[in-house]
């Protein structure tokens, strides 16, 4: 086979480079990061990674997620902090379906030991990526350790280097291109509760920890060495804003009043709050994602999303495995990359912007609605048919969460129905007040009725 080079070694350009090494292409990754391996710690300042159904599968596919299972830890459902302190655990699906804590960087170090044990790959470490040739597919590159810049010709380049992306950045110099970047108010930055004294964990370690207060929320979700990777969620400008808490005083006061129960967990605040960089969260939609037979950008660089539903490593690990899937329709004889990148795209590009809308709407819920009254009635009721008619009715977080051949645009449409149904379930006050009394029982099967024509309604 072929020569192909991967620009961006971060978890996608990884587990990419395994599955094209497994075709028996030479797979060169060029990468601006130094070796992780070499590093002494594992840890940065990035969001920490939520595995869910989709990842595995596609680290199943290559053989690596035995690896990555010793590394991960179960999170079973949402524990939510209400203001007053007490706490209330919502399960995420049925029992034994959990969403997995990782370290990016752990992650990142395993898919690299996996992949540079194959003979053909080949990853070049500390290079940066500098311009290319749309026409030949030439690219250049600069070695960050000595300066030096060089040029290489390979078959294809994938384009793999994030959400701004330095690849996308030449592709998208031409005609009919289409780009949005879409930015939210709220950035984000990385705070820690640290272990216990004897090294275990400070709060419940099988869950996702959220203190949702309306128009922010902080989460936690747990590691290995016992400590919690937190992450404040906030608004840039306004009454309620990072731009508020400029210093040690009124960092204390806000957590103080709105995280009091979080707030003894963390001894090293008000250091963490002001040493770690306060980051942006943005959307990005473009197309196509191919140049010709020469180019392709996948994950952050073709569909970077929000992290409210842990679909953007989930997402981009997908796009490995379909995009392997398009290539096993291939026929050797008349093996056609243009072809390949087309029915990617075809393939992709619906499921890419229905998870970023997906993504979007579980910000609303993780910070607003998980602590309404009629959120956790909705919820009660899905698990209620869930469990009543598994064949008739999947509640969307387990559609996106807990299965694999569920497409995300699929998911949105089922989505966009259960909250019509759920919504005009909720404005009828005899329902509230017989689903308090009874829980409602007897009208289950009328409303997996009601639901399923809806969708073959459309």
């Amino acid at each position: 086979m072929g020569e192909v080079a991967i620009v961006g070694g971060g978890l996608v350009g990884s587990l990419l480079s395994i599955y094209l090494a497994k075709r028996n292409f030479q797979v060169h990754v060029y990468e601006r990061r130094p070796d992780s391996r070499k590093l002494d710690q594992v840890g940065g300042r990035s969001i920490n990674l939520a595995l869910s159904r989709r990842g595995w599968k596609a680290l199943e596919e290559v053989g690596i997620d035995q690896e990555i299972r010793e590394i991960a830890l179960p999170m079973e459902g949402r524990m939510i902090h209400a203001e007053d302190g007490t706490t209330v655990f919502q399960p995420y699906g049925k029992e034994g379906e959990a969403i997995y804590s990782v370290s990016r960087e752990g992650l990142n170090q395993a898919l690299d030991r996996f992949s540079t044990q194959m003979d053909n790959v080949h990853y070049h470490y500390s290079t940066s990526f500098l311009r290319t040739d749309r026409k030949t597919g030439q690219i250049s590159l600069k070695n960050e350790l000595d300066g030096t810049e060089f040029d290489k010709n390979p078959d294809v380049v994938f384009g793999t280097d994030g959400a701004f992306s330095k690849v996308r950045s030449f592709l998208m110099r031409r005609k009919r291109f289409n780009y949005e970047q879409a930015f939210l108010d709220h950035g984000y930055k990385e705070l820690c509760i640290p272990a216990a004294a004897d090294g275990g964990w400070q709060i419940a370690n099988n869950a996702l920890h959220i203190w949702p207060r309306k128009s922010f929320m902080l989460i936690a979700l747990p590691n290995l060495d016992g400590s919690f990777t937190c992450t404040l969620f906030l608004s840039f400008e306004g009454e309620e804003s990072f731009e508020k808490l400029q210093t040690p005083e009124a960092v204390q006061a806000f957590f103080e009043r709105e995280f009091a129960d979080a707030l003894p967990l963390m001894p090293n605040l008000v250091e963490d709050f002001f040493d770690n960089p306060t980051d942006s969260l943005v959307t990005i939609r473009c197309f196509p994602w191919a140049y010709e037979d020469k180019f392709l950008m996948m994950g952050d660089a073709s569909h970077a999303i929000v992290p409210f539903y842990g679909q953007g490593m989930n997402s981009g690990f997908e796009d490995c495995r379909v995009f392997n899937d398009v290539l096993n329709n291939q026929s050797d004889v008349e093996f056609d990359w243009r072809k390949v990148f087309t029915e990617y795209e075809d393939l992709r590009k619906p499921d890419a912007d229905a998870i970023a809308e997906l993504a979007l709407r579980n910000f609303i819920e993780m910070r607003d609605s998980v602590a309404d009254p009629k959120f956790l009635i909705r919820k009660q009721l899905e698990k209620k048919l869930m469990a009543g008619f598994p064949h008739a009715f999947t509640p969307t977080y387990s559609l996106v969460t807990f299965t694999e051949d569920i497409r995300y645009s699929e998911a949105l449409r089922k989505a966009n129905v259960q909250n019509a149904l759920f919504s005009n379930l909720m404005k009828d006050p005899q329902f509230i007040e017989k689903w308090e009394k009874d829980g409602f029982e007897s009208e289950l099967p009328q409303i997996v009725e009601q639901y399923q024509s809806m969708l073959a309604s459309g």
